[in-house]
C-alpha cells in the first residue's frame, strides 16, 4: 500500500516500491541454490579421440541431382544418367564391389527439397549406410 504524506494543505501519496520483499525472496533463493549446487552430479561427455576416427572412404559415389531432377550418377571419373528406380541397384552393385564405398548427393540450388529427399529415402530403404550431403560455398 502507498503511504500518505501530509504536506501543506491536501494528502499525497507517496509513489515507492517497498524493496524488502524482494530483497528476502532474493536471498531465499541465494540460499537454496548455494545449497542444492554441490548435489548435482556434473554431466560427463564421451570425446572422440583421433584414434577412433572413421577410416576414409575406398570410393566415394557421387550422386548429382541437376535443375531438372534429373540424375547423374559419377563413379570413379565415369558419368552415367540412371533414373531413381535404378539408383538403389546401381550403388548396391558398387559397394559389393568396394565394401567401404560412401555416397555423397550433390544437387542444384534451385532443386526442390523434395527430390533430394526422395534420394535419401531411396538409398535408405536399400539398405545404404554412408549417405552424406554435399555442400558447395560461393565466395
Amino acid at each position: 500500500m502507498a503511504a500518505i504524506a501530509h504536506r501543506g494543505r491536501g494528502r499525497r501519496t507517496i509513489n515507492e516500491i517497498n524493496m524488502v520483499p524482494f530483497i528476502d525472496v532474493m536471498l531465499v533463493l541465494l540460499i537454496i541454490f548455494m545449497v542444492t549446487a554441490p548435489l548435482i552430479a556434473p554431466s560427463v561427455i564421451d570425446l572422440p579421440s583421433v584414434g577412433k576416427a572413421a577410416k576414409q572412404p575406398d570410393q566415394v559415389v557421387q550422386v548429382i541431382i541437376g535443375q531438372d531432377e534429373a540424375l547423374q550418377l559419377k563413379i570413379k571419373d565415369q558419368s552415367s544418367s540412371v533414373n531413381i528406380k535404378a539408383l538403389a541397384k546401381v550403388v548396391q552393385q558398387a559397394q559389393a564391389e568396394a565394401p567401404n564405398t560412401a555416397v555423397v548427393i550433390s544437387a542444384d540450388k534451385s532443386v526442390k527439397y523434395e527430390a533430394v529427399v526422395k534420394v535419401m529415402d531411396t538409398l535408405q530403404r536399400a539398405g545404404i549406410a554412408r549417405v552424406g550431403l554435399s555442400v558447395q560455398l560461393t565466395p
